[in-house]
C-alpha cells in the first residue's frame, strides 16, 4: 500500500495500472486498495478468467 501511494504521487505514474493481488477479500480491504490508489483488486487464489478479463477491460497506451 505504502508503495502504491508512493508511485501514485509521482506524476509519471498517473497512467500507470496498479493491481492489488491479496489473500485478502472483505470489503474493507478492497477500500484500502482503493484508497492506496490501486486500480484492481484481485484476491488469491487468481481466477484465469478474471484477470484475463481484467487485462483485455485496461486502457492500451501507445
Amino acid at each position: 500500500y505504502e508503495v502504491c501511494g508512493r508511485l501514485r504521487g509521482e506524476v509519471w505514474s498517473k497512467s500507470m495500472v496498479l493491481i492489488a493481488l491479496t489473500g485478502y477479500g472483505q470489503a474493507e480491504d478492497r477500500q484500502r486498495t482503493k484508497a492506496a490508489g490501486f486500480d484492481a483488486h484481485l484476491v488469491k487464489p487468481i481466477d484465469l478468467a478474471v484477470l484475463t478479463q481484467l487485462i483485455e477491460e485496461l486502457p492500451h497506451q501507445g
